[in-house]
């Protein structure tokens, strides 16, 4: 059979609520951020990052935070073909928090979760057989259903070829042998523990601990005697960590010292956070052994993918992508505290992020000034208008991807929330509009905390009207107004688009816009997206693209805006910026809905009519677009 999967992963799948402030007790934490967690799951998103086709096999609840996990993991690019939804438990839970560089609190919410219903039902055939390794997790042996799910993965696994690893991941309290309030305690001694793993370990090939969970696996708090008890009934590779001091491989016999064993380079980081950091090291691991590495190299990928995550908030989060890695091999450390180094952090988020946005199929309507002045307007008009666009959006759409809006909060709220979780792609602008210097919606506040009320799917766009030839308080005014908002952005986990629009300052050459986009990366500004008006020239374009790409590779492109223009017009500038992939498509407002709006403020045009009108406008621009691209030999 075609092995079509890399590495199927098996065990826990929860949520870490992970506190936000860091240097307090778990009893003091006022807020959390949400990501997907469990030592199986983190490295199957973990080896996804670094290239390899990973699965995972896991049970979760058929709730909030079930689907949760399921829909990360498919932005993480991880087969999901084994999450199977129990309709009877509830997902896993771990509440945990950062007080200092030694103590990491943490509470398992597990009392019978989902995920510990996997049984030997769970796992198929064909699926084990379409992999190249199978992964288990120690604590998935700790119970006879789970343990017995287990062992039949391992047994097809070896009937099929595929090559088996174990973390031991030893959680004392979720073996029994702790009590709640010990989460994170790393080791309690326990001959029972010690016989159950040893049961299986000739299952594996590649068996990897810290010195604690060797001496859990061994029956001895020695640690060459433990391995060499693993040793006695295991042909495995051992792959023994030791935190600061790096790890070591012993494919055979194991020696008198630790120091004798193969190692990889180390990585001097600081150390931020140590959760999770064994599931990034093993997905480094994976990357290098499933790649035929020698055991240094898989080491070296190993120490740098746990660098990476004991310098980072968060697991998963935390783990590098494989353009990452090979960034910090060539760069090498230029500051310890790797969170804080903004050229790696920037290669971080790029290569990170989740979605195919490559078409951009966009109605705008977050205009506010505009509705505001039409005859009939009221905030309550304005915001059902908005809905009926909203409506107009989703008939296009249908379900199809590359489909996106944009929509204001302070008029547009409804349609807002209610296009959360539709598909679409969501920004939502936080210019006051027509305002030069730059003014911003009163509801983000003066420090921009309002940014932390956003829904994680909504792309903060801003929209500033510079030039240039701005004199010096202008440009430094509008500048730094764009920066902070840039970095609050960032800190809160939003994507960020940035529109200029120097037509309406000045007049303009086939330098301006490039000259405008040069100067807001150098001082820092690296947006995800572009908003730019059309240039009527091809030599524009270019030089507004070599301006992006110099500068950030990993931009996710250009949508073209649409200035009111009619059909025609609109057609031939689309023509024009559709011969270049990095423009993925457009942003278009009153061309679609302004005859509509000012019919229906005024009582002319009913609710069906104004939709029906928009969507026929939409549709038109997007297969106007699509025809462009595919003129231009791209796909549509």
């Amino acid at each position: 059979m075609t092995k079509t999967l890399d590495v199927i992963t098996i065990g826990r799948a929860g949520v870490d609520l992970y506190g936000t402030q860091i240097g307090g007790r778990l009893e003091d934490m006022g807020s959390f951020e949400k990501y997907i967690g469990g030592s199986p799951t983190n490295i199957a998103c973990g080896t996804a990052r670094l290239g390899l086709k990973s699965a995972l096999i896991t049970r979760v609840g058929d709730e909030h935070m079930g689907r949760f996990i399921r829909e990360q993991l498919v932005r993480e690019g991880v087969n999901v073909d084994g999450v199977i939804t129990d309709p009877e438990r509830l997902t896993a839970l771990v509440i945990l928090g950062i007080r200092d560089e030694e103590q990491f609190p943490l509470i398992f919410y597990r009392e019978n979760c989902a995920d510990m219903a996997l049984c030997e039902d769970d796992i198929d055939e064909a699926f084990i057989a379409s992999a190249r390794s199978v992964l288990a997790t120690g604590t998935h042996l700790s119970n006879v259903k789970t343990e017995a799910a287990v062992i039949k993965a391992l047994e097809l696994a070896r009937k099929h070829g595929a090559q088996t690893a174990l973390d031991i991941d030893y959680r004392p309290n979720l073996w029994g042998v702790a009590g709640h309030g010990d989460g994170e305690s790393r080791f309690v001694e326990s001959a029972a523990v010690t016989a159950t793993l040893q049961k299986s370990l000739h299952f594996f090939d590649l068996i990897v601990g810290t010195e604690e969970e060797f001496h859990i696996a061994g029956g001895s708090t020695n640690t060459i005697e433990a391995l060499r008890a693993v040793r006695k009934v295991s042909n495995a590779t051992l792959v023994c960590k030791r935190g600061a001091a790096g790890a070591v491989a012993f494919e055979g016999d194991i020696p008198d010292s630790l120091d004798e064993g193969q190692t990889g380079p180390g990585f001097p980081i600081e150390v931020f956070n140590v959760l999770g950091a064994g599931d990034g090291f093993f997905s480094g691991l994976m990357k290098g052994w499933l790649d035929g590495e020698d055991w240094p190299t898989a080491l070296k990928y190993a120490n740098a993918c746990g660098a990476f995550a004991v310098s980072r908030h968060g697991c998963t989060p935390a783990y590098p992508s494989l353009e990452e890695l090979e960034f910090f091999f060539e760069r090498g450390i230029k500051q310890p505290d790797l969170r804080n180094d903004a050229e790696l952090e920037q290669i971080h988020w790029s290569t990170n992020r989740h979605g195919d946005w490559s078409t951009m199929r966009v109605f705008a309507f977050d205009h506010r000034m505009q509705l505001e002045e039409m005859e009939g307007y009221t905030l309550a008009k304005g915001g059902e208008f908005k809905e009926l666009c909203l409506k107009a959006a989703q008939q296009v759409q249908n379900g199809q991807e590359g489909y996106g809006i944009l929509c204001d909060n302070r008029i547009g709220r409804n349609a807002l929330h209610a296009a959360s979780g539709s598909g679409l792609w969501v920004g939502r602008p936080v210019e006051w509009p027509g305002s030069r210097p730059l003014t911003l919606e009163p509801e983000l506040g003066s420090d921009f905390g309002g940014l932390n009320q956003w829904a994680k799917e909504n792309v903060v766009k801003v929209l500033c009207f510079c030039h240039p030839d701005d004199d010096a308080e202008m440009q430094a005014q509008q500048e730094a107004t764009v920066k902070r908002l840039f970095e609050a952005s960032r800190r809160n986990r939003l994507e960020f688009l940035l529109e200029v629009i120097p037509s309406k300052v000045a007049p303009v050459t086939d330098d301006t816009t490039a000259t405008l986009i040069r100067r807001f990366y150098e001082i820092g500004v690296y947006p995800d997206w572009w908003k730019l008006e059309p240039m009527k020239t091809h030599a524009g374009w270019q030089n507004a693209i070599n301006g992006i790409e110099e500068n950030d590779p990993h931009t996710r492109g250009i949508v073209v805006l649409g200035l009111d223009a009619p059909e025609a017009e609109l057609s031939a500038s689309f023509e024009v910026a559709a011969s270049y992939p990095l423009v993925r498509g457009f942003a278009v407002g009153r061309t679609i809905f302004g005859d509509a709006a000012r019919a229906w403020m005024k009582g002319a045009m009913t609710d069906a009519e104004a939709i029906a009108q928009m969507a026929e406008r939409y549709t038109n621009l997007c297969k106007i677009w699509d025809a462009a691209r595919v003129k231009a030999g791209g796909n549509a």
